[in-house]
């Protein structure tokens, strides 16, 4: 989509109508036409949408100031008949009671975006590859922010009624120290876990909930909503023989780096033999007679130490081992689109002191920059790759669009040119390994995979579980 092929419009438009014409657009293939609302509301979905994104996509610095700014906006659109409520506590009650459909109806319409204007991008290697990760984001130390989203020990230690005890001044630095770390890990923070898309580098899907949740809970649930025959990339912590079954029973295929938690067989004989087959089989799953799980083993060089990869894709013909490696090369785009988040985007501490708010600021600062990324890599066409587009660029882009949404832009200022000229030069920087920056922590490298060969019992077990299986089929 490009702006000149828009019914003749050009970048010498007022800033508003720029961003209606990119929001229109957005929105075009959503279905909101079953959303009504109340026949004395002046609200209406479209108009809620915007102002939405427009709050999320702003930079004022409080939330009210970003909503007042959103609605400013939206009235210089002319898209209502009425002006709505100014009333920022009425915008986040009709955002609550309506965010649930509207952003079923908006992931809804971007995924069949990026099926269609993304096509070129949208497989990796004949596979739809997504990579899957979580991470915290702060949130204001409130009650009703560590009623949800605090740790569950320290929840239930809420519920409780509190003892009084004399304050005892910590004794020496390390007691004083002990009890901040404990302070600051019992602190509310949300759990996000983010199904993100390789090929385009924009999320998917994703989960919410407290700061001790279950990243692979969260695979689990997001299992459904992929792309039949979908690829999961994944780091190491993404282990385990239920999770494991749960994305090849749906359908779909895994590629995760395992480490010395992940204990694997050869030579089990379930299958037929060949180079780089392994199996996971845990004692307490043989024991189940559950089956065991064939895999393939890609070991790969990165320079320092080796990395250990298991796919469930056994046939090379269908993937190589070198696309192997390239994919999870590619996971780390997952690690950007944090950064980006939480960084640029300045997402790191969410604003909001109640639980539900808080979940309506990042669901609507996930779908806002999911719905900016997306635009901008259809506006810049697929001569762009994904990799070469500034997050940073954008956003400034559309905030200056935002700010001085009553004016015409300057020559070469308008949104369409900003957004041009929203990429990653060429230039290539230097190594930075060697400069003596300090760090928090130093992570220590993954170590590899305890493989050994199968016993007899095992190879007996494996070899009954399939003549059983052999045996139903054929009843």
């Amino acid at each position: 989509m490009s702006h000149q092929d828009t019914d003749g419009l050009t970048g010498s438009v007022v800033n508003h109508q720029a961003l209606k014409q990119a929001l229109d657009w957005l929105l075009a293939s959503a279905k909101l036409s079953g959303l009504t609302f109340r026949g004395d509301c002046s609200w209406t979905s479209k108009a809620l949408v915007f102002t939405a994104f427009l709050w999320a996509w702003s930079d004022e610095k409080t939330l009210t100031e970003r909503f007042f700014l959103a609605r400013k906006v939206v009235m210089a659109m002319a898209i209502l008949t009425r002006a709505p409520a100014t009333s920022y506590q009425a915008f986040l009650k009709m955002l609550k009671t309506w965010t649930a459909a509207l952003s079923i109806a908006l992931v809804v319409a971007f995924r069949q975006r990026m099926r269609t204007d993304l096509a070129e991008r949208f497989k990796v290697c004949g596979f739809a590859v997504f990579g899957v990760d979580g991470s915290r984001l702060e949130l204001p130390r409130t009650a009703s922010n560590e009623a949800r989203f605090a740790p569950a020990k320290t929840r239930r230690r809420s519920k409780k009624k509190p003892r009084h005890k004399p304050h005892r001044r910590a004794r020496s630095r390390a007691a004083r120290d002990r009890r901040a770390r404990e302070k600051k890990t019992n602190s509310p923070q949300m759990w996000l876990t983010t199904m993100f898309h390789v090929g385009t580098g924009l999320p998917w899907d994703w989960r919410i909930g407290p700061s001790d949740s279950s990243e692979r809970d969260h695979l689990c649930q997001m299992l459904d909503a992929l792309p039949a025959g979908a690829l999961i990339t994944a780091d190491a912590g993404f282990v385990g023989y239920e999770v494991w079954t749960a994305i090849l029973k749906s359908g779909r295929h895994l590629l995760v780096r395992v480490g010395a938690n992940v204990r694997l067989l050869r030579k089990l004989g379930h299958v037929e033999e060949k180079a780089g087959l392994v199996y996971l089989w845990p004692d307490r799953e043989a024991k189940r007679k559950q089956p065991p799980l064939v895999l393939r083993l890609v070991v790969a060089q990165d320079g320092r130490e080796p990395v250990y990869l298991v796919t469930s894709v056994l046939d090379e013909a269908v993937l190589s081992d070198k696309q192997v490696v390239r994919i999870y090369s590619l996971r780390w785009g997952i690690e950007l689109f944090y950064r980006h988040f939480k960084q640029t985007f300045e997402r790191r501490k969410l604003r909001s002191h109640t639980a539900d708010n808080a979940e309506l600021e990042a669901t609507w600062s996930l779908l806002g920059l999911w719905a900016m990324g997306l635009h901008a890599q259809v506006e810049l066409g697929h001569e762009v790759p994904a990799s070469r587009i500034s997050v940073a660029k954008l956003l400034r882009a559309y905030r200056r669009s935002l700010r001085e949404y009553k004016s015409h832009p300057d020559p070469g200022e308008s949104l369409w040119d900003l957004l041009a000229k929203a990429v990653i030069d060429e230039y290539k920087r230097a190594n930075k390994n060697s400069r003596d920056y300090p760090r928090k922590k130093q992570r220590s490298s993954t170590a590899a995979p305890k493989i050994r060969c199968a016993t007899k019992a095992q190879i007996n077990a494996a070899r009954e579980l399939r003549n059983q299986h052999e045996s139903r089929l054929t009843a």
